[in-house]
């Protein structure tokens, strides 16, 4: 039933896009005003710059190609330096051996184990008021009695 419907629209789209895209089309074939006192001049530098640059009007690089035996040190030292990563990266010890509580113990001892700052102590408490006074806020107010 709404198919008729969504046709036309989708075809009154359309024809809305072509319209704005021809309207576009003038933008693409800009004319210089003949009366201008700086047409021919404008008009000389739009004929010199008509064509697109060439790779000979490119300068070449400064630098030579590196000869391949540099390449082929480059790509040996990227291969140690490669192996020295990945020899490091072993060593790691990526997963924890045993139980699991003594771990989370150890890890807590440790996180104990370091001062924190007053300041921050400071910072912490005042966080927690602001939570405290934002749930006060947040609460719903007494029903009204309508009585």
């Amino acid at each position: 039933m709404n198919a008729p419907i969504l046709k036309f629209a989708a075809a009154l789209t359309a024809a809305a896009a072509m319209a704005g895209l021809t309207a576009c089309a003038g933008a693409f074939d800009p004319r210089t005003d003949p009366t201008s006192p700086v047409a021919p001049r404008v008009q000389a530098l739009v004929d010199a710059h008509r064509e697109y640059p060439r790779w000979a009007d490119f300068p070449r690089s400064l630098e030579a190609e590196p000869e391949p035996a540099v390449i082929a040190a480059r790509v040996a030292t990227l291969d140690t330096a490669g192996g020295e990563l990945a020899d490091a990266a072993a060593r790691i010890e990526w997963l924890t051996t045993g139980d699991p509580a003594a771990y989370a113990a150890a890890v807590q001892a440790r996180v104990e184990a370091v001062q924190v700052a007053p300041v921050t102590a400071e910072t912490a408490a005042e966080i927690e008021e602001f939570a405290r006074s934002a749930r006060e806020r947040g609460r719903a107010p007494p029903p009204v009695d309508r009585r």
